[in-house]
């Protein structure tokens, strides 16, 4: 639960709140749609990264910190859409705030967020579960993309 107020939520909520002080920019009318998909990025941002870190704790018996890495790989719930739901949804969740707001240093902030993410999941996360999980892992990585999610769920592939 510390791991959960210290990184998903000060990414996620703190540091955009500091950017945009939760302010709407006044825009035109045609940005409506705009604010109105922020709004859906939140809320999915939301369930889809308190579904993903449950699962962390009761499925995989472990949190997301590297300091208590899980000791089975996670690969259900929104895992078998995506590798990385958890990062997904916190990127969700910031760049739903900018839209939202209409906060152009919000996106950028979402833009280098995702790029942390994408550099430690290349030099540190992907490299571990291979060694921690071996063939598990790669067929889960074989079979689910890293960032943009699948429309079918993995593993429900019919047999052929």
């Amino acid at each position: 639960m510390v791991f959960f107020v210290i990184a998903p939520c000060v990414v996620a909520g703190l540091v955009p709140y500091w950017i945009s002080d939760w302010r709407f920019e006044p825009l035109g009318m045609a940005w409506l749609p705009l604010r109105v998909l922020g709004g859906i990025l939140v809320a999915a941002g939301v369930i889809v990264l308190l579904d993903s870190f449950v699962r962390f704790a009761l499925q995989g018996l472990g949190t997301p910190a590297p300091i208590f890495p899980t000791r089975h790989l996670v690969v259900s719930g929104w895992y078998r859409y995506v590798r990385n739901p958890m990062y997904v949804a916190v990127l969700s969740i910031v760049l739903g705030q900018g839209l939202l707001f209409g906060n152009v240093r919000v996106l950028g902030y979402g833009a280098l967020v995702w790029l942390g993410f994408h550099l430690f999941v290349l030099a540190y996360e992907e490299p571990m579960l291979r060694a921690t999980f071996e063939s598990e892992y790669e067929n889960f990585r074989a079979g689910v993309p890293r960032w943009i999610p699948r429309f079918t769920p993995w593993g429900a592939e019919p047999r052929g």
